[in-house]
């Protein structure tokens, strides 16, 4: 597996609304999506910087997965993105090196890339998200 770029960096918060004109001052940028990702239980708000974009998760369910996060850890850096080409292929090749999938099959993510994560208890505990955009490849 070769990463082409950092996709995005995933920062869970407890309000989108809250959390945009924040990044806005800060980056210097606009928000320039917001998306809801109903099985993953959460609302998304995208900026891009450069190649690399900043996702900012707020969880719908304290039950899901970004929600239990926040509950755990507070709020923060969630997870890192890689931009791959062949994700299945990406995926068959991690899990033959001995790291531990949560995805063993690429599902629907935000702005349609298809996603898969490794669990950190194998990647020095950062939750590792691979991505790949049908679209083009990456």
């Amino acid at each position: 597996m070769k990463p082409t770029h950092i996709e995005h960096i995933g920062i869970a918060v407890n309000k989108l609304d809250e959390a945009i004109p924040y990044y806005e001052k800060l980056l210097g940028t606009t928000c320039y999506a917001i998306e809801e990702v109903a099985d993953q239980k959460v609302r998304t708000a995208f900026f891009k910087i450069g190649q690399t974009k900043i996702e900012l998760l707020e969880s719908l369910d304290p039950e899901g997965p970004v929600g239990k996060f926040i509950e755990k850890k507070g709020e923060g850096i969630h997870h890192i993105a890689f931009a791959v080409n062949g994700l299945e292929e990406s995926i068959q090749e991690v899990k033959s090196n001995g790291i531990r999938l949560i995805d063993e099959q690429p599902r629907k993510g935000a702005e349609g890339l298809h996603i898969a994560f490794l669990h950190p208890k194998s990647t020095f505990g950062v939750l590792t998200e691979l991505c790949e955009d049908k679209n083009t490849g990456k």
